[in-house]
């Protein structure tokens, strides 16, 4: 069976401190009380190892200091200062172990649920990340905490960029920039300009956006409890071209075809 050397190390060092220090005042030196040492090994033990570690560390120092309380004396025994001593120790020792071992606990705990959330964060995001609807969560600056593959690819926003927690009217910008929207150049910055508006004030109601590269995005905004919103942009083009003159079908396929990873096989269901 495997030792756990951190449960034994509290109460080993103790021992062995308490042995040393007994040792040299009764043959060397006189040594003065070691009780401030084991209230500190105490400590260490608990915060190593947990309460149980702490607690029989504490009673290691209670006893030890108890043979060297006996020692002291030129008749041997106890004297009342002597009691008094040994219970305030006593009584320190067991309260330090109490306290740093529920603390330890705490953190222990805390370091597990943080462990489980990321776990589940990072299994969220993968599974966000296989879903052909664009997906921007923003804080409540406004800024970008997490931007889907698929709002990347419509975008053709690069990873360095939106790993670098964008704030939402940098991405508008972006997509303006390189050409995203089919919209004429003089009424870009008034499109930004309401979309930034409905964004900040959570409205809800979708609008379509249509990109130059023949797809039709419907953009949704949710407020979230903290403050945050979620975007959504989910591709809806063969809903909107449904009632497209049919000879323009197969210049629709083609602008789809060459554009996203998923829209192919969308377009194929929908057919």
């Amino acid at each position: 069976m495997q030792l756990d050397w951190r449960a034994i190390s509290g109460p080993a060092l103790t021992a062995a401190t308490a042995l040393i220090a007994i040792l040299v005042d009764r043959h060397f030196i006189f040594v003065p009380n070691p009780a401030p040492l084991f209230i500190c090994i105490v400590a260490f033990a608990a915060a190593l190892s947990g309460l149980t570690s702490g607690m029989i560390s504490a009673a290691i120092a209670v006893g030890s200091s108890a043979v060297f309380f006996f020692d002291h004396r030129a008749v041997p025994g106890f004297n009342t200062a002597d009691l008094v001593r040994l219970s305030m120790l006593a009584m320190t020792a067991a309260g330090t172990a109490v306290i740093t071992g529920l603390l330890r606990q705490r953190w222990v705990d805390a370091f597990a649920w943080e462990r489980r959330h990321h776990a589940t964060a990072m299994r969220l995001s993968a599974a966000l990340d296989r879903v052909d609807i664009g997906i921007v969560l923003l804080d409540s600056d406004t800024r970008a905490e997490f931007i889907n593959r698929a709002f990347r690819d419509y975008f053709a926003l690069p990873d360095e960029k939106a790993d670098s927690k964008p704030p939402f009217i940098a991405l508008m910008y972006h997509s303006r920039d390189t050409g995203a929207y089919e919209l004429p150049e003089e009424e870009l910055n008034s499109f930004i300009a309401r979309r930034t508006q409905m964004m900040r004030e959570g409205d809800q109601t979708p609008i379509n956006i249509n990109l130059r590269d023949g797809q039709v995005l419907r953009f949704s905004c949710t407020a979230l409890p903290d403050g945050g919103r979620m975007l959504s942009y989910i591709p809806v083009t063969d809903l909107v071209r449904h009632s497209d003159d049919p000879a323009s079908a197969e210049f629709y396929r083609a602008l789809r075809g060459g554009g996203d990873r998923d829209l192919s096989r969308h377009l194929r269901a929908a057919e």
